[in-house]
């Protein structure tokens, strides 16, 4: 069986994306299989985390395998030791690696010499795990992906390059609202673009909030200041003035709309505070989204390889 890595959500056909989402309801409602026993997947974390560490570590037990983590200190990816020499001795030992990681292209060394499926756990590119979680919470709430209308509010950032193409495989429209200069990235919008005519969706880069929100099913938001842009922080502060979810921008939204957010969020900032309590709200089901969600995407990827 031919190893397969998932470094974008658009490295998964939109039927495959199907696949993965059925197979995470089935795991939620109980239904998975320990398909991962007598198996070790690596977890390599050049970045901290409360959500994808515990999520993954939980999704590989639940699946029967064993989970190892390493962080920043314990390999030095690319400064102690080579990528490349990480990857092929991480191939001898484990069936798995998730890597959360800095750099994008570090994620594509990995995956280059690795003999072993490689996930991305998150890169200053992509998100896809989370991509994946958040069309599980739409489905949930709304009972649907196709025809769907979903307003990102904020940075086009890596959270938002992964929805975006997510969105387009499942037939569900994206807007993006950003400030000038925080726009999605013109690679990410001409892709999520293509899928989107293909599948009856369409994809906009628009600059108000007010304009994203209107008639929207889902309105998704992400911080202002990403992990690794603290010295950033005034001016995007400055910059982001405005791109928040409240009350306001909920009542331009579809009757129902659902507020969603990837965590963790600077509430006062890009969500008002009191609106993960709003009864709209799916965030914390968002977050638990990802335990099943992921323990679909260790299934899909590594089902009949050898332990």
């Amino acid at each position: 069986m031919k190893k397969r890595d998932l470094l974008s959500i658009a490295d998964l056909s939109s039927q495959e994306i199907g696949e993965v989402l059925r197979r995470s309801a089935e795991g939620k409602r109980g239904n998975a299989r320990q398909g991962l026993a007598g198996k070790t997947v690596a977890l390599l974390f050049e970045k901290p985390s409360l959500r994808t560490r515990v999520s993954f570590e939980v999704a590989v037990g639940h699946l029967g395998g064993h989970a190892v983590y390493l962080g920043r200190e314990e390999v030095g990816l690319g400064t102690r030791e080579p990528v490349a020499d990480v990857a092929r001795v991480l191939s001898r030992y484990v069936s798995a690696i998730v890597a959360r990681v800095y750099a994008h292209k570090t994620l594509e060394d990995l995956a280059a010499h690795a003999a072993v499926p490689v996930i991305n756990a998150l890169s200053d590119r992509e998100h896809p795990c989370q991509a994946l979680a958040d069309l599980l919470t739409v489905q949930e709430r709304l009972g649907r992906l196709e025809g769907v209308n979903i307003a990102f509010i904020g940075d086009g950032n890596n959270v938002a390059c992964s929805l975006a193409l997510a969105a387009a495989s499942e037939g569900a429209s994206f807007a993006i609202a950003s400030p000038a200069g925080y726009e999605l990235p013109n690679r990410a919008f001409a892709l999520a673009a293509r899928l989107a005519a293909q599948n009856g969706a369409t994809v906009r880069r628009v600059r108000h909030p007010q304009e994203a929100a209107q008639g929207a099913h889902v309105l998704y938001t992400d911080v202002w200041v990403s992990m690794g842009q603290e010295a950033e922080r005034e001016q995007r502060r400055r910059d982001f003035q405005g791109y928040q979810v409240n009350s306001d921008l909920l009542r331009l939204a579809h009757p129902g709309a659902v507020v969603m957010h990837p965590m963790p969020a600077h509430y006062g900032e890009e969500l008002a505070s009191g609106m993960e309590e709003h009864p709209q709200s799916a965030i914390y089901d968002q977050a638990e989204n990802r335990l099943h969600a992921q323990k679909a995407v260790l299934a899909f990827l590594l089902e009949g390889a050898s332990p």
